[in-house]
């Protein structure tokens, strides 16, 4: 498996999470929440553990890989290589091959027509999922009907059945859907009536022959049995999704296709239909970033798997939403200019404003002096009056008209004192400003946040390769390993190689990431190097080959 490959794949789920979760945030209560609202809710949360999901598979694919390699009997190999068979088929076509391939040694080496027939039916289906159609008609072709057991031909029309369904779709001619209707009769003459497949195969029937309300008693009938997460409940629901495509109702159609995508990743199913369906649906909605994030994420898989209808699909649907998708983040780009404008412009207003506030600061400083050298006037005013009225107290006439006086002196004393104050009250109103201009000049904003921001580096990276530091330390020399505190997930020396890991390698992209100089980073890199256990040269290249998954 590629690691870029899954590096784009990562990107693309984190950024459907980024954005299902900002719709989230403006959803209704969880008692008025609709299907579509809950499923997409739910498609958020199987996305975020797509890489546990395909772990998981890759883990099973390495059990029977090991028993495989354990066992010499033909017969226990060829079981061993009929799981691995059903563990490629929708996930890596390429090796699915490569497996039935194997199994079909085995069927000529014990000479046994029945194995013969199987893995011919099996090779052919294959065959056409990975647009090989030549050779696929060619064995179809080359099979002995007649000798076929009951399930062999069941098989056997179901892979003429997809054959033509892919032929169609490769070549859009109407005719070759026609001809895959044809064995669909055929396989449901064969099945028994009362199996599921059956009522499968009869709803699918009920579809595509506009019999929609037979189509969607049977298909829901259905879903209900097959639970979660089996594979059959992805298809169930995936035929419902372009049933209410039929009727118009989105609502419905992005339910039963978010359904079907949340079983197919949690099988890690990478041949599958309900992403470019749930592509196109929100691109008719207008909604551009989910229609695009899921194009990808169709064509991701697509590429992956090998299937080349679904590869030819996708294409054809890419353009016109990658278009779409790139008108948008050109207006968004606009948009986000004019905005830079606006703040630079406050920002020139709020300097002013800062400015306009330093030199009434300044003023209410000169006041304030004026206001104390009032006071010692007013003191000493104050201190004549009274000895004005001690002078007087002879005379009460004379004593009330000082009283007077003095009460006059001190009422218009007090409003110069209520008028001074209410002059600083009104100026002090001002100092929100002042206070927002510290606020921005600290560098504690920055700093919190570039800690956060280093932290959730730490984490998700971790997340991503959990054996990282262990192999970065294998690659050091046994007393150069690197040991880290008790609180911390990364030290500088290793946040440096995780983002070589990740593809940046540029000391210059690194530096600004991690707010070093440039010779900060040249340093850490040079010192790394002469801990090296093997040669330097290729010391690079082989961090970035850490947690690579080897498959077939």
């Amino acid at each position: 498996m590629k690691i870029k490959l899954k590096l784009r794949s990562l990107f693309y789920c984190l950024t459907l999470i980024l954005a299902l979760t900002i719709t989230g945030t403006t959803a209704k209560a969880d008692d008025e929440v609709s299907p579509k609202d809950s499923v997409e809710r739910e498609l958020k949360k199987v996305l975020g553990r797509k890489i546990e999901f395909e772990k998981d598979k890759l883990l099973k694919i390495f059990e029977i890989k090991e028993r495989l390699r354990l066992r010499s009997a033909p017969s226990d190999r060829y079981q061993l290589l009929q799981n691995l068979y059903d563990e490629f088929k929708t996930y890596q076509i390429d090796s699915a091959i490569f497996y039935v391939n194997e199994n079909k040694k085995i069927a000529q080496q014990l000479k046994d027509p029945i194995l013969i027939n199987e893995v011919d039916i099996q090779l052919a289906g294959l065959y056409s999922s990975a647009g090989r159609f030549i050779e696929s008609n060619q064995i179809l072709k080359g099979i002995p009907r007649q000798s076929l057991s009951s399930e062999q031909e069941a098989d056997y029309y179901r892979a003429y059945s997809d054959f033509y369904s892919h032929y169609g779709q490769s070549t859009n001619h109407y005719q070759y859907f026609t001809q895959s209707e044809v064995y669909r009769d055929s396989l449901l003459n064969v099945l028994p009536k009362d199996s599921k497949e059956y009522r499968i195969n009869s709803a699918t029937r009920a579809l595509f022959g506009n019999n929609f309300d037979k189509a969607e008693s049977e298909l829901k009938q259905l879903l209900q049995e097959y639970k979660d997460p089996q594979h059959e409940r992805a298809v169930i629901a995936y035929l419902l999704g372009l049933l209410y495509k039929n009727k118009g109702d989105q609502e419905n159609e992005i339910y039963y296709l978010g359904q079907s995508a949340i079983t197919d990743i949690k099988n890690t199913v990478k041949d599958n239909a309900s992403m470019q369906s749930l592509a196109l649906v929100y691109f008719e909605r207008n909604e551009i970033d989910k229609a695009y994030l899921f194009i990808q994420q169709a064509m991701e898989d697509a590429l992956f798997c090998n299937v080349r209808f679904r590869t030819i699909e996708n294409s054809s649907f890419y353009p016109i939403i990658n278009s779409a998708f790139q008108e948008k983040e050109l207006a968004n780009k606009n948009q986000l200019k004019t905005f830079l404008y606006i703040i630079s412009l406050m920002s020139i207003l709020l300097l002013v404003a800062f400015i306009v506030l330093y030199m009434q600061m300044k003023r209410l400083k000169r006041t304030r002096r004026d206001l104390k050298t009032l006071n010692n006037e007013l003191q000493g005013l104050n201190g004549q009056l009274l000895k004005v009225n001690q002078d007087l107290q002879e005379s009460n006439h004379i004593k009330e008209e000082y009283m007077a006086q003095f009460f006059e002196l001190c009422s218009a004393y007090i409003d110069k004192l209520d008028n001074t104050r209410k002059g600083i009250l009104k100026k002090l109103s001002n100092n929100q400003l002042d206070e927002l201009n510290r606020e921005l000049k600290s560098q504690d904003f920055i700093n919190t946040e570039l800690d956060d921001l280093y932290h959730n580096f730490d984490v998700i990276f971790l997340n991503l390769y959990p054996s990282f530091i262990q192999e970065f330390n294998k690659l050091l020399k046994p007393e150069e390993q690197l040991t880290l505190k008790h609180d911390e997930l990364l030290n500088s020396e290793l946040r440096i190689f995780a983002l070589i890991r990740l593809g940046i390698s540029d000391s210059t992209k690194i530096a600004r990431f991690l707010r070093y100089s440039l010779r900060t980073v040249y340093n850490y890199r040079v010192k790394v190097r002469n801990k090296v256990l093997g040669t330097k040269e290729d010391f690079d290249e082989q961090i970035k080959e850490i947690g690579n998954i080897k498959t077939s």
